[in-house]
This record gives structure tokens, sequence and C-alpha cells, in this order.
């Protein structure tokens, strides 16, 4: 089984890092790049199209019997329990506008549990990865969670989800300001996500992510050592999750605060 994971995360590792050439390409020639609009604030590019196709194609040559869910084009059912859930471009927002903030998200779950994600920022060139039990890396090097125990030690980023009232997460950032601390957002929740995996930010939390935005992120926070508010695998993979994570020092002061701001879950 570990041998099948590695073989995995190796395999996303080489994937995500193909898929943001591609995607550079297209960033590097916006001028020419059709985009349009999903609904207020959500555009989709031809970039986000063709590489999630080009993601689909390589895991249907490798993993043919596995399932694939992405941002862009319809699911596929799989037979072996395991399922690719894929962003091609996390934070396209940025990427239409010019702004080198925007990752490609592979994640493998098996049986609504993600086993394998990987994060790669193509215009810095990093690339944060891990499995199930395996630690998370960057580029290599191992990661760890922010040790701090204090919302004055750092910045924790915030996610603005258009499935949730605006004004909880303005009343999330003043409680989180009340107590001495600032917040970061970039508009790409998974990049948001590897910064706290690792230790860049204090943590990450978010109202509603969908699966295909979150899941390799919450993998490489715990997996680094940080505490995540778990998401059901029964429901994750169709309807997301609240997304709640950071080193485990400060994780209970943010679940709070999340508590006060948020509305409750059913």
């Amino acid at each position: 089984m570990t041998k099948d994971l590695d073989d995995r995360m190796h395999f996303a590792i080489d994937l995500a890092r193909r898929a943001g050439e591609l995607g550079l390409k297209y960033f590097r020639d916006l001028d020419s790049l059709a985009v349009e609009s999903k609904g207020h604030q959500d555009l989709v590019s031809e970039a986000d199209r063709e590489v999630e196709l080009f993601i689909r194609a390589a895991i249907a040559d490798v993993y043919p019997q596995d399932g694939i869910i992405g941002e862009e084009h319809a699911a596929v059912t799989g037979t072996t329990g395991h399922v690719w859930v894929i962003d091609p471009i996390d934070g396209t927002a940025n990427f239409v506008r010019g702004i080198p903030a925007w990752c490609v998200v592979i994640a493998c779950a098996r049986d609504g549990e993600t086993v394998v994600g990987v994060i790669h920022e193509p215009s810095t060139d990093e690339t944060f990865y891990g499995r199930l039990g395996g630690g998370a890396f960057l580029n290599g090097k191992p990661i760890k969670t922010s040790n701090a125990a204090s919302l004055s030690e750092g910045a924790v980023g915030t996610g603005l989800s258009n499935r949730a009232s605006t004004k909880n997460v303005v009343t999330l950032i003043s409680l989180i300001m009340a107590e001495g601390g600032v917040f970061y957002r970039n508009a790409s929740g998974a990049l948001m996500l590897a910064y706290a995996a690792s230790g860049r930010l204090l943590g990450y939390v978010e109202e509603h992510m969908n699966a295909w935005d979150c899941l390799a992120g919450m993998l490489l926070v715990e997996e680094a050592g940080g505490t995540v508010l778990r998401a059901d695998p029964k429901t994750v993979l169709d309807h997301g999750t609240q997304v709640i994570t950071g080193g485990s020092r400060i994780f209970p002061g943010l679940q709070a605060l999340c508590a006060e701001a948020f509305e409750p879950t059913h």
C-alpha cells in the first residue's frame, strides 16, 4: 500500500509540474487568452479548461480505472475506490490579470479520505506535496506548520466563499484583529493552505470550499504536523466542506473564532 501511495504521489508531482508548464504558456500570452464569467467574481479561462483536459488525459492513461473530479469538466466514475480531485488553475482571477499567485492542485482520495496531495505554484517553481502518513515537503525539504500559540505571531489566511454570507468573513477578520492578529488573502485558497502547511501562515480558514480547492492542502497541513477540521468522507467530494486549519497550538483558538463568525454546520 505504501508503495502504491508513493507511486501515486510521484506521478502527481510530475503531472502537476507538467501541467504548470502548460499553464505558464497561457500566462505569458494573456492578451490572446479567452476568459468568461461563471458568476460574481468567478472566472474561467481557456487555460483552465485546457490544463484540466491535459491532467485528465494523463490520469486516464496511467490510472484508467480511477475516478476523476475536476472544476471545469464532468466527473468520471471509477471502479477502484480512488478518485483524483483536480483544480487545473486555482487562483484564476489572479491568473487572468497577470498576478503570479496561482497553482495547479492534484489530490487523490481513497473512499473519501485524501491519500495524496500536490500543490504546484509555477511562477515560483514551488511544489508542496505529501501522502498519507509520509510527511509533507516543499521541493524535497520537509515542512512544518507554525508553532505559534498567539494570533499576534503571524497572519491567518482567510478565504471568501461565494456560498456563504460575506458578513461572516468580515466578522471573522474583526475577531482575528481584535486578538492582535492580521489576515492574509491572495485569492488562491489552495496556495494559502500550502502556506499554512509550510508555516508561512499560522493557518487558513474558509467557511466553505469545494473538494478540488482544499483536499490537497488539508492533507499537507496534517502531514506537516498541524490540525484540521476533519471533512466528512461521505460528502466532501460532492459537496465540499468548511475549512479550518492551523498549527496545533493555534488551531483551538482559530476554531473558536470561526464558530463565532460562521453559520452553524448541519
